[in-house]
């Protein structure tokens, strides 16, 4: 196992009716900006338990935050907060709206010339405002986790800092109940890629971490079909567990002490970037193609995923590993998301320009061992088609 530091301070509210709890979770002299998606919560009763809880503190809103939230969109919450003089923001919504509140919260107190040079340029983010967060949709780990994820100009780009942990988060599975099919099935896949890159690299006989890891796998493999099918879907146990796996898969646990991948979310990236292809859509484009043409460098955690995961101990090992990748295929399949580019109308003429915008946001040595290099890359998209 690699030596590491672990520390998780975002307190998590789980349970039905947990919304309420934010009203001591935020002090009272807070002047809070809450921030939200197209208005969904105002249709499945979110947004009214939200004004209950927060009856006694003063709040102001800020909607209109979008799937892969937009640098301009987000710069206009400044206008409010400055307006205001907020000093405590509250995310509503699914991972997108916590990405964008993190980025409001460390654009509000950025000293530069622009907030996006802490994106592009890397600049430090030295101060950030408190946040909480009330999640509405599990899939991203943002929720309890440093990172986030912004788009502008086509390019999305990924940033974090200690900063911007939320404080809190309240996670209660009957608000997921609202989603669509299409929410739950980019959930659910969302996590599971995040709990594969960092779980399907090399083994440092971290021990438990991969059983962490799997014990997430088979949770979302199990739960996530039956919160599609009919007789299931409204099963709050369900929900709870796939809600807890997706907060589990990214709060930092399972990936201490043990190499990450990350090279399917980057490249994954570029498609979202360029075609506005949902992001769990194109991860499960993606994954299965680096499975394919990393299957050396991963081969001694692809038989342990073969057999833990899918009970596979007959047949040779490249029998297995291929197996293996293709019930991966198949429970993406049960998911409803696609597996190949042509899936979403993609072909190999889009490539060049995909593996163009890798290169330029310097992302051209991926992966846990740095070896996916464009070339690299390009095999996958080639492979993915």
């Amino acid at each position: 196992m690699l030596n590491f530091s672990f520390q998780n301070t975002t307190k998590i509210l789980f349970g039905e009716g947990q919304i309420k709890a934010i009203s001591k979770a935020i002090p009272k002299d807070a002047k809070v900006l809450v921030t939200y998606g197209g208005g969904s919560i105002k249709a499945n009763g979110v947004y009214e338990q939200v004004a209950a809880a927060l009856s006694e503190h003063t709040w102001f809103e800020f909607s209109g935050i979008e799937p892969n939230p937009t640098y301009a969109n987000l710069m206009k919450a400044l206008v409010s907060i400055r307006e205001h003089d907020v000093d405590y923001l509250l995310a509503v919504g699914g991972g997108s709206v916590v990405d964008g509140t993190k980025f409001i919260a460390a654009a509000a107190l950025y000293e530069g010339d622009d907030p996006w040079d802490f994106i592009a340029k890397g600049q430090p983010i030295k101060q950030a405002l408190p946040m909480g967060c009330v999640l509405t949709l599990p899939a991203t780990g943002s929720e309890s986790n440093t990172g986030a994820v912004v788009t502008r100009d086509g390019n999305k780009l990924p940033f974090s800092s200690p900063l911007l942990r939320p404080l809190f988060a309240v996670l209660d599975p009957a608000v997921t109940l609202s989603l669509s099919d299409r929410q739950i099935s980019n959930g659910v896949v969302d996590a599971f890629v995040h709990t594969m890159e960092q779980y399907l690299t090399y083994s440092v006989n971290g021990k438990v971490q991969d059983r962490f890891a799997e014990s997430l796998l088979l949770t979302l493999i199990e739960e996530g079909p039956k919160a599609l099918a009919a007789d299931t879907k409204n099963d709050l146990d369900v929900r709870g567990n796939i809600m807890w796996a997706a907060t589990m898969a990214l709060n930092g646990l399972i990936g201490s002490g043990v190499p990450q991948d990350w090279s399917t979310h980057m490249i994954a990236h570029e498609l979202t970037g360029a075609y506005g292809i949902d992001h769990a859509r194109t991860l499960s484009i993606v994954l299965p193609a680096v499975m394919k043409i990393r299957k050396e460098a991963k081969r001694d955690k692809l038989l342990q995923y073969a057999q833990r995961i899918w009970n596979l101990t007959d047949g040779d090992e490249d029998t297995r590993i291929q197996r293996a990748i293709e019930l991966t295929e198949q429970f993406f399949t049960a998911m409803q998301v696609p597996t190949r580019l042509s899936h979403v109308d993609l072909a190999e003429a889009q490539i060049d320009g995909l593996i163009e915008k890798l290169t330029q946001h310097g992302m051209v040595k991926l992966g846990e061992h740095k070896a996916v290099t464009p070339d690299v890359s390009r095999e996958i998209l080639v492979a993915a088609l």
